[in-house]
């Protein structure tokens, strides 16, 4: 299997599990601007997108107002973010070997300290790229070409792991490798990954670890 020189990571369904921790407050958003009942299940795909974003997808007005209050809800949920099983072990052993890594996320810089660096996981990271960074965010390639040009790398040096449909069209996008986070992921639909990895531990063969 090829090796890689570095990898890059999605965030929310990738790394973290965010799922009910974001989509909960979402629905009593929704509840409180549209009075419309959405199930999990139905806003699963909006995880994909930055919140502002998703607010406009969902033709709620006044965004800026109603995203901070969405966070708000976000960060008085009481089940918060969690690492997936065996992300820091992998992480770990993945800078210990000397192999650059890097967040390449839709999530803006104060939920990114809140949910990733508050536990001690971006010490592994050689950078991160959030929604902040830049104008345009994915399916845009523009974050992920950000991460390849600070890295000083060329793009089949690398290789971005994401959960979804999303993440694959920026890395299309990008003329990166894709691998599939499925261990994450609501649906595989219209992707067509490098390699489909299973598991976290999967992330290891990529660096023939």
């Amino acid at each position: 299997m090829k090796k890689y020189k570095a990898v890059l990571y999605d965030l929310d369904c990738t790394l973290l599990d965010t799922m009910k921790m974001n989509l909960v407050p979402l629905q009593r958003i929704i509840k409180e601007e549209k009075n419309e009942d959405w199930s999990i299940h139905d806003l699963r795909p909006f995880m994909a997108y930055t919140g502002l974003k998703v607010l406009d997808l969902l033709h709620i007005e006044n965004k800026e107002q109603t995203y901070e209050r969405w966070v708000k809800y976000v960060n008085e949920f009481e089940e918060g973010a969690k690492a997936f099983p065996h992300v820091e072990e992998v992480l770990k052993k993945l800078h210990k070997n000397n192999i650059r890594q890097g967040v390449v996320s839709s999530k803006f810089k104060n939920q990114y300290q809140i949910d990733f660096v508050s536990k001690g996981l971006d010490r592994y990271m050689d950078l991160a790229i959030l929604g902040d960074d830049t104008k345009l965010h994915k399916p845009n390639p523009e974050p992920i070409e950000l991460a390849i040009q600070k890295m000083n790398l060329n793009k089949d040096e690398v290789i971005y792991i994401g959960d979804a449909y999303s993440d694959y069209q920026a890395c299309v996008n990008a003329g990166i490798d894709f691998g599939y986070a499925a261990w994450g992921s609501f649906s595989d639909k219209g992707i067509h990954p490098t390699i489909r990895l299973n598991s976290v531990l999967d992330i290891l063969k990529l660096v023939n670890l």
